[in-house]
């Protein structure tokens, strides 16, 4: 691989002149500069990243840890998050955590020794807990996205779940529903625990009663919403509409429910949450809370780039609005 001597070599030129001409850092004349340019193509010369980050002490890249990037609302924030990385000049590193503390610290560790430039963290509370080495860290700046509360400097961006389930639940009531379910996901995390309360809040808003046999807790995937479809089946009274608190349970649960012979949304009515891009595909195409997936990922790369550029010490938090997408789940009772 050729190297800066071997451009300035082949040039007749110094080291320095042939660093100002790529980096334009003096001006240099048109003469010299073509033979440098030259000498570069014929020798298909790369500037050596590393070399320019331990100059520059950036390396125009960022890490990302995420739960599980087949999940499609996180391959969507991922989607956003490196749309932004590139116009804005920066690699990403992907990492997935499966939620295991031990691959969470291994890909740290990787992280930190490749000296990117910032982090996006998008994982449930439970893996915060492997997080501890980063409290030696409090320099590097740091995103977390769509989670709860953290013991170490970061800024946050968070979506407002709480006002997210209550738009749901509030498009079921205001359809004429009454007896209403709730799937939420894990309550260890927190835009499921807000996601019930927003329910909740709907409900005793509209002086509804809240059965507690009807609501039933998953685990944010497609077999979640298929046990909770069975676990319901069992209850003595059955609703007739339900929140469930994300796409991926909904979906799990409309083909429990369509197994069964139970028609969606003649019989039944579901609002999910995240707005996936499969929610609109699905038969029927689903009512649900759509979450501004592309923007987060967008908004974290933004407040990754402040950080750097402001060297701000003091962290930011931004919450980001839900909205109801009426499709073809939800009928009027």
């Amino acid at each position: 691989m050729a190297t800066i001597k071997d451009i300035a070599k082949l040039a007749g030129v110094s080291t320095s002149t042939v660093s100002h001409v790529l980096n334009k850092t003096r001006f240099v004349s048109e003469e010299i500069s073509l033979k440098v340019l030259q000498a570069v193509s014929e020798l298909n010369y790369a500037p050596s990243a590393l070399a320019r980050s331990l100059k520059t002490n950036h390396t125009k890249t960022f890490g990302m840890l995420v739960t599980t990037s087949t999940n499609p609302f996180f391959a969507e924030v991922v989607k956003g998050v490196e749309q932004a990385c590139y116009e804005q000049g920066y690699s990403l590193i992907l990492c997935n955590t499966e939620g295991d503390p031990l691959r969470i610290n291994l890909n740290l560790s990787t992280l930190l020794q490749k000296r990117v430039d910032g982090l996006l963290l998008i994982c449930s509370e439970v893996e915060a807990k492997a997080f501890g080495q980063l409290n030696h860290y409090p320099e590097l700046p740091m995103v977390m996205m769509d989670w709860g509360p953290t013991d170490f400097n970061c800024d946050k961006i968070q979506d407002n779940s709480l006002l997210g389930g209550y738009l749901a639940t509030q498009h079921l009531i205001e359809m004429g529903h009454t007896e209403i379910a709730c799937i939420c996901g894990p309550l260890d995390k927190v835009p499921a625990a807000q996601r019930i309360t927003g329910f909740k809040q709907a409900m005793q808003d509209a002086n509804l009663t809240i059965n507690p046999d009807w609501i039933i807790t998953g685990n944010f995937e497609c077999d979640g919403g298929v046990a909770a479809y069975q676990a319901l089946k069992q209850c003595q009274q059955q609703p007739t509409a339900a929140f469930i608190c994300n796409d991926m349970m909904a979906m799990g649960f409309i083909h429990a429910a369509n197994k069964d012979g139970i028609s969606i949304p003649q019989q039944f009515s579901i609002v999910g949450y995240d707005d996936i891009e499969l929610a609109r595909y699905l038969s029927p195409a689903l009512t649900t809370i759509s979450q501004p997936k592309r923007l987060l990922g967008q908004k974290a790369v933004e407040l990754l780039i402040d950080k750097i550029s402001s060297k701000r010490a003091e962290t930011q938090t931004i919450a980001l609005e839900p909205s109801l997408v009426i499709r073809d789940s939800v009928i009027a009772k």
